[in-house]
């Protein structure tokens, strides 16, 4: 049976992102997680919600042309 959660550092190595930044996720409720003990925990259908949310808020900004200045 696969694994239904992951933790902080996977969703981190997922996203390609540090782990603080995945905490912020969590902590911001950006990315709903339960506490397990003193680990956080992310439901794998959450990951992807959060994944599938993010393509479309960048598929709107740049609908809107709001390309943003982030990255190079």
């Amino acid at each position: 049976m696969p694994a239904r959660f992951v933790s902080i550092t996977d969703v981190a190595e997922t996203l390609s992102i540090s782990s603080r930044q995945a905490y912020g996720l969590v902590t911001s409720g950006e990315l709903p997680a339960i506490k397990v003990g003193k680990s956080w925990r992310i439901e794998l259908t959450e990951l992807e919600a959060y994944i599938q949310r993010q393509y479309a808020d960048a598929k709107a900004r740049v609908a809107a042309g709001d390309f943003g200045d982030d990255e190079a």
